[in-house]
Order: C-alpha cells, then sequence, then structure tokens
C-alpha cells in the first residue's frame, strides 16, 4: 500500500488507492456512508449496532475504561467491534472500524502504561529527537490494547496561562511548536501499517488564544495574527502526513470553528492542502445551535467529516440523512466525506490488519516496559527548569540529611496531572501503577532523606536535617475545569461574544497566585525555613504561577511541570547525575503588577529562554 506522494505542503493523490476508494464508494447506500462519518463512545454503543448502522469509528472518552482496564480487556472490546465491523451480507459491507482514544501523554487512560511529561514540560526540553521517541513509545503502547488511533498531539499555542489547558501547550511562542509536531508525527504514525497509529493534531484552530483565557472561549484577533500565532504548528504536521484533524470548542471573532467553512474548508483542506479526514470534538456540533438540525448543517457544510457524538449518534445520522433528503446538505459533501475517511482507513492499513488480537503488538510486552520508562526518565530530566539556586545548594550530596515535605512529594498522580486514567486525573500512588512518586525516587539514592508524615514539614529539626525539599503546586485538573476565573463576569463577557452557546465547567479556582490558592505549600515551606533549614522547592503544574512568595523564602526553586510517571527524572537531577537543561517555554509571571487585572499580559519574572543549570549558574 502506497503513503501520499508529497511536494511541499500539499499531497498528491495516490490514484490506485484513490480507485479503490471509488470502487468501495460506489457499492455504498447513503445510509453506509452516513454511518462511517459517525463515531460514538464505546458505552453507548454495541456491537450489534456497529453492524446495522454502518457505523464508522468508536472512541473511548478519558476516564471510560473497558472491564478491568487492562490491555487485554481493550483488544476484547476492540475485537468485538472490528468483528461487527468486518460481517458481510446483502445489506451491510465490511469496512473495518477505527477506535480512537486520549493518549495524549502515554497511553494514559490504561493501568500500567508509561505516562510522559505533558506538553508545556517537552516544550521546556528543546528536544524534537525526544519527541519521535515518546511519539514511537506512546504508538506501541497505543497498539499493545489492540487501538489504532489517538487524538494527539496537541499544537495549541496557548497566550493566557488563566486558560485550564496550557499544560497541552508546548509553549506560548509557536516557532518551538512548530519544531515538534512533524517528528511527534511521524513517531506515532511511522510508516503506519501495523507498526504506527493515526495522529489527529488538534485543535483547528485557535484554542490557546481565547480572551480571558476561558476554555472554548472566543479568539478575537485578526486573520494574520491567527496565521503567524496559531497556525504555525500545524504547516510541519500536515506537511508530514498527519491524517486526522480535530477541530476546536472555541470561536474566531465570534464565529464557532466546528461551523466554520472558510476555516476547515478553504484555509486547512484548500491552502494547506490537508487530505485526510477532519473529526469534530466531543459533542462539539451541539454548541453551533439550539436547533440540532440546524447544527448538524452547519458542521457537515462546514467541512467535518467525522462526526464525534458520544451518545447522541443515531440522532445525528437521522438528521444527516435529513439533510440530504432535503437538500440541504449535497450528496457530494457526504461523498467527500466517506472518501477522506475510507483514505485514512487504506493509509493506515486497517483493510489489511487482522483482528486486534492478532496483531502483532497486541498485549506486547512494550507497554509499560522499562525502555519505554527510560525515555520518559530522560524527558522528565530534560523538562525541569531551575529558576533559583542562591549560594549553590544545588546539587544536593546524597548523603545530605533531607526532610522530604509537601502535598505532592509521594503522589504520582499529582505528578501526572489530568488526562490519566480519569479525565480529571487522580490522586495518590496506588493507582498509577510503576514509576516513582518524587519521594521514592529520593529514597533510592538518598538514605539519610525522611518523609514528613502529614506533608507539613513539622517535624523539621535543624539538628536532625540539613535542607527540606518541598514538592508543592496544583491538583489535577483537565479543560475547563482548569481555568483559573477571576470572576463569572468573563463568562457573560464571552457569551456575549459568540454565536451559539458556550460550554460552562466549574473553574479549578480565582487567582493563579500559589500562596493564596494553596495555602499550604507556603506554610510547608515556612515550617522548615523557620527552624532555619535551607530549603529546596518542586513546583508540580500546568502552567507558570505567581510564586514570589515561595521564591523568597527558599534557596532553591524547581518547576517540574507535570512530569508523569517517572519521578526518579527529578532525583537523577537533584543529586547531580544530570544538568538541569530546561528552558522556560512560557514567561513566569510575578505579583509586582495584577495579572488578573492585566487580561494576561504580566510583569515578566523570567522570560520564555530562562533557565539556571550547574555548568551556568
Amino acid at each position: 500500500m502506497k503513503l501520499l506522494k508529497r511536494t511541499r505542503s500539499v499531497a498528491i493523490i495516490d490514484s490506485a488507492l484513490e480507485a479503490k476508494i471509488d470502487r468501495l464508494l460506489a457499492q455504498m447506500n447513503l445510509k453506509q456512508k452516513v454511518g462511517q462519518l459517525t463515531q460514538p463512545e464505546r458505552n453507548s454503543c454495541s456491537p450489534e449496532d456497529i453492524k446495522t448502522y454502518h457505523i464508522g469509528s468508536v472512541l473511548s472518552g478519558a476516564g471510560l475504561a473497558p472491564g478491568d482496564n487492562r490491555p487485554a480487556d481493550w483488544i476484547k472490546v476492540n475485537d468485538a467491534y472490528w468483528a461487527a465491523s468486518m460481517e458481510k451480507d446483502l445489506d451491510h459491507l465490511a469496512i473495518p472500524i477505527i477506535y480512537g482514544l486520549d493518549a495524549v501523554h502515554g497511553n494514559n487512560n490504561v493501568l500500567g502504561a508509561t505516562i510522559f511529561p505533558h506538553n508545556i514540560g517537552l516544550g521546556a526540553a528543546r528536544d524534537p529527537d525526544l519527541l519521535e521517541r515518546i511519539a514511537q513509545a506512546t504508538a506501541r503502547e497505543v497498539l499493545a490494547t489492540g487501538l489504532d488511533w489517538t487524538f494527539a498531539p496537541t499544537l495549541a499555542v496557548a497566550q493566557n496561562i488563566h486558560w485550564g489547558r496550557t499544560y497541552e501547550s508546548y509553549s506560548e511562542d509557536p516557532k518551538i511548536g512548530s519544531t515538534y509536531s512533524a517528528p511527534f508525527v511521524r513517531g506515532l504514525q511511522g510508516s503506519l501499517g501495523d507498526g504506527g497509529v493515526v495522529a489527529c493534531v488538534k485543535h483547528w484552530l485557535g484554542d490557546g488564544g481565547t480572551t480571558h483565557g476561558v476554555d472554548g472561549g472566543d479568539t478575537n484577533i485578526s486573520m494574520s495574527e491567527l496565521r503567524d500565532s496559531h497556525m504555525p504548528p500545524y504547516i510541519p504536521a500536515i506537511k508530514q502526513g498527519a491524517l486526522t484533524v480535530m477541530v476546536s470548542f472555541n470561536s474566531w471573532s465570534g464565529d464557532k470553528c466546528h461551523g466554520h467553512k472558510y476555516l476547515i474548508s478553504e484555509v486547512l483542506k484548500g491552502e494547506l492542502g490537508f487530505n485526510g479526514l477532519v473529526i469534530s470534538d466531543w459533542d462539539g456540533i451541539d454548541y453551533l445551535s439550539e436547533n440540532y438540525y440546524e447544527a448538524v448543517g452547519m458542521a457537515i457544510n462546514a467541512g467535518i467529516d467525522m462526526f464525534m457524538v458520544p451518545e447522541r449518534w443515531l440522532e445525528f445520522i437521522e438528521t444527516a440523512l435529513a439533510h440530504v433528503s432535503a437538500g440541504t446538505v449535497a450528496q457530494s459533501r457526504i461523498d467527500d466525506a466517506v472518501r477522506r475517511v475510507l483514505r485514512v482507513k487504506y493509509l493506515a492499513g486497517l483493510f489489511d490488519k487482522p483482528r486486534p488480537s492478532r496483531r502483532r503488538w497486541s498485549n506486547s510486552e512494550d507497554f509499560g516496559s522499562q525502555l519505554h520508562r527510560d525515555v520518559a526518565r530522560e524527558a522528565v530530566r530534560k523538562s525541569l527548569v531551575l529558576l533559583q539556586n542562591r549560594g549553590g545548594i544545588l546539587p544536593l550530596d546524597k548523603s545530605t540529611k533531607i526532610l522530604v515535605a509537601g502535598k505532592a512529594a509521594n503522589n504520582r498522580g499529582l505528578q501526572c496531572g489530568g488526562y490519566t486514567i480519569a479525565w480529571q486525573g487522580v490522586d495518590g500512588n496506588q493507582i498509577i501503577e510503576g514509576g516513582t512518586s518524587i519521594w521514592e525516587a529520593i529514597t533510592q539514592v538518598a538514605p539519610n532523606a525522611e518523609l514528613s508524615e502529614n506533608g507539613l514539614g513539622i517535624e523539621a529539626d535543624k539538628t536532625i536535617h540539613d535542607v527540606g525539599i518541598v514538592v508543592v503546586g496544583e491538583r489535577p485538573y483537565a479543560e475547563g475545569m482548569g481555568d483559573i476565573r477571576v470572576s463569572d463576569d468573563v463568562i457573560v463577557e464571552t457569551d456575549s461574544q459568540i454565536l451559539g452557546s458556550l460550554r460552562v465547567l466549574e473553574p479549578y479556582g480565582e487567582t493563579l497566585e500559589l500562596a493564596k490558592s494553596h495555602t499550604e505549600d507556603l506554610q510547608a515551606i515556612k515550617n522548615i525555613t523557620r527552624k532555619g533549614i535551607p530549603v529546596v522547592v518542586i513546583v508540580l503544574s500546568g502552567r507558570p504561577l505567581i510564586t514570589d512568595q515561595e521564591l523568597a523564602e527558599t534557596s532553591a526553586f524547581v518547576v517540574a511541570w507535570l512530569p508523569g510517571s517517572e519521578g526518579s527524572g527529578v532525583s537523577d537531577v537533584l543529586f547531580g547525575d544530570y544538568d538541569f537543561q530546561g528552558k522556560l517555554s512560557f514567561s513566569w509571571p510575578s505579583k509586582a503588577r495584577n495579572i488578573e487585572a492585566s487580561g494576561g499580559h504580566n510583569r515578566v519574572l523570567f522570560p520564555v529562554g530562562y533557565g539556571l543549570s550547574y555548568a551556568k549558574p
């Protein structure tokens, strides 16, 4: 099977492949075609439904896992869906289903998977080769579960750190994301066949530019700024051959991206020559209009090819059929969408693959392997950013008498952040199988380390402890539930600016100031420093935070972002086995100016590119 040949950014369609698609399309009736455009969530759609309604794809939402959430459970479920899709009779064609999920920092939904740092940390690493190896490992762990498609990478360029998805962005600088997108797509897809999974670049377009950082809000900027600030990472990804693109919840200058024909059909498919399939986000079309019939028509005509309709999938099918019958959606638009779906399935080798349980990598020992964990550990080391090192307190000697404190010191769940096992992430060590917490990693190399029983460091004693390590920061969150919202006025303002409706979730909090949002963190630090013991702070967060008080109180300050399951990457650097090499990919703010009131434009305490090292203090 031939891949798309490429010249510059535009894919040249392979004539033999297109002829094959033509023959299959000629055999399909309208119901079969619309079924191929439909993607329900697994829990709302049985294998029997797959056959009856000719469904083209299934997804598992974050935290929605089959059985005991082991690779074998995923394979068993996918086997049943695949078999249903391949039953051929007078009323059904054998068209393999494609199963997708959010494997955004490893195959993060599945117990025992290797959990890599979230994108914000990888942006600090400045290592495109590392990104390709992370993507390769992720692909193998997805393939181990028998699945074919991951909704990654996210190519958002976050411009306001109030946004709850900031950690899904590599950087506020589009140049950094642009160096990563092609290697990551290449690592995921490889040469496809049985060794790669389908990549999905998201979210098209401008999701990181919303006013006040409201998730799914309005990005009210000019087209030139949209092109300069938010589009650049997509271009190398598409040139590399990314097969799918997901549309964004946000609006651009008031118009919802899910209904934006100009951005989808003219820019993405036309100018950029994207010939893969465009998929909607989770129920994304629902917010186009209160009238579902109108919303479906707008989305199809805008150029979306596959529809993520987790529960309303049957209603979507009936509505799409009604549109074609009424002439409000042209048959040619349906045919184009189906062609794109079939093209992706052929290019991904799905028509040639055996059932999931018989595929080469299913149940592979690569899943959660030491080899993959070594890559993740390397990623942690390279993503750490040293902002302060007074008196050269770091690196620590391994014989140092250390008190380790802070709520996040022995908590793999907090290390991993959102999109880990559950949509909003998890708390604690038990459910994150494999890897090490930061405390567990420290104990492996520093025999004189002690863990604060309640995390508050009240055991601090200068006659016993030489130094304190306090691990602080945010708790896990995902999407709008991570937004920092200073007041509900920003929601009222945003809602008034967009056509359609806004998905509003409860925010994370009201302030970016760590000392106010998590008072326990500063208290733990002070409980140790007030005893005359110097403190090294490690902050786990999905965005830069206002940490003026914490910086003033501590000797060393390390930003570990959301490092994932391999806490040993932190101890590797703290004790000098490796040097710091991470550089800020987002500017770090100061309270000296009221960032909350300034729309995110804050006084920079540390600029993009800042980061100390042992070699260059």
